[in-house]
């Protein structure tokens, strides 16, 4: 197959679709809406910006932040900026990325997340099959912001001939604008799944209060409402440790530890590989994801494979893996008390938490294994091309 992606070729889950398509030996070719750096395999990488994400530095994650404003407080400014100018752009990318198109004579055309990415295919009119992906709260919270946003959104579902995403309620949410219920749908993890040589339970049931947020900072995760929950656990249980990733020097995280003083309980960790987070989710006992949008979190599912139990925001997305009080906890995230609660009796009750571990990593075997979800995919890839000719 002759596969184009149109994707953010930064993105950790980009990278997993295209190697494993590479590997296959395939046809990949990447155009990315960020600049980044080519992956080897590629048979061709071009750079499309859309949404001024062509303003954005390269490079790793921690020299980005340096010259960026930080905190949820910049986040959500930058969004807003995104979502009621950045749709300005998308016919200028759009035929760019048709012109990429037109070279190239893919078989395929697979825009990864639905702003900008999705958007953008659907304003270049594409004479070729058109899959999106959908990300996270790419519905729930992007497509609501403004109206071009929905305008581009329902645009979007239009012009898709398939649709995958990471939860059910995304598939219906798309159906009602506008995409096709006859189309072809797939619905697995975003990253296409877990690799279980990576995210496995430990040999031996975590013991230490550990309690790992792997969030980092994003505008729909109530990190401070996290932060205020800790010293209602520590309250009952003070040897209660706090991981954080990807918040090393969030200046905003720094600020509630000191007003807190809960340095001595907290440890800001920078962003780190997939096999430094599998090690990380091994020591800890409980996560914790704290939106309030969001889809099927790959972070999430990967602390559920490494035997993390896991209590996370109570979003529709989430009740399709967690069944509250089972194999997980689902809260209020606006709620520091009942965020506690849940993360104390996810410590203290360690017959829950291994009844959950046993579940989690049969749910994630089932519904997540890496290699028969691309397996999915690759039948899926193969119907749509058939369906577009």
């Amino acid at each position: 197959m002759r596969i184009l992606f149109y994707a953010d070729g930064r993105s950790p889950i980009t990278l997993n679709w295209l190697r494993h398509w590479i590997e296959r030996g395939d046809e990949v070719h990447l155009v990315s809406s960020f600049s980044c750096e080519t992956l080897p395999g590629l048979a061709s990488l071009q750079v499309v910006p859309v949404a001024f994400s062509g303003a954005k530095t390269t490079g790793s994650p921690a020299s980005q932040k340096k010259g960026l404003l930080r905190g949820t407080g910049s986040l959500r400014w930058r969004l807003l900026v995104r979502q009621w100018l950045g749709p300005l752009t998308i016919p200028g990318a759009g035929r760019a990325l048709q012109a990429a198109v037109e070279c190239i004579q893919p078989d395929l055309v697979h825009a990864m997340r639905i702003p900008y990415e999705g958007m953008t295919a659907a304003a270049a009119n594409l004479k070729r099959p058109l899959l999106i992906s959908v990300w996270g709260n790419d519905f729930t919270l992007h497509a609501r912001s403004s109206p071009w946003m929905m305008y581009w959104t329902r645009r979007a579902m239009r012009a898709a001939l398939a649709l995958h995403s990471d939860c059910q309620r995304d598939q219906l949410i798309a159906q009602q604008l506008g995409f096709k219920r006859d189309h072809p749908s797939l619905v697995i993890p975003g990253n296409g799944g877990i690799n279980p040589d990576i995210f496995h339970q430990p040999t031996e049931v975590v013991m230490q209060p550990v309690v790992i947020n792997p969030r980092g900072f994003r505008s729909y995760v109530r990190n401070d409402v996290f932060f205020r929950s800790i010293p209602l656990v520590l309250k009952q249980i003070p040897e209660a440790r706090f991981l954080c990733s990807s918040m090393a020097g969030e200046r905003e995280a720094e600020a509630w530890i000191a007003r807190l003083g809960i340095a001595h309980a907290v440890q800001l960790l920078p962003a780190c590989s997939h096999a430094q987070m599998g090690d990380i989710f091994r020591s800890a006992a409980v996560l914790v994801s704290p939106s309030t949008h969001d889809g099927t979190p790959n972070s999430v599912l990967e602390g559920m494979a490494c035997g993390c139990f896991p209590v996370a925001g109570r979003i529709e997305s989430l009740q399709e893996w967690i069944t509250s009080g089972q194999n997980g906890f689902l809260v209020n995230s606006n709620d520091p008390i009942n965020l506690a609660q849940a993360i104390l009796e996810g410590l203290e009750d360690t017959e829950l938490r291994l009844m959950a571990a046993k579940q989690n990593a049969a749910i994630i075997a089932e519904r997540a294994d890496y290699e028969h979800c691309m397996e999915q995919a690759t039948t899926f890839y193969q119907e749509i091309i058939f369906r577009g000719k």
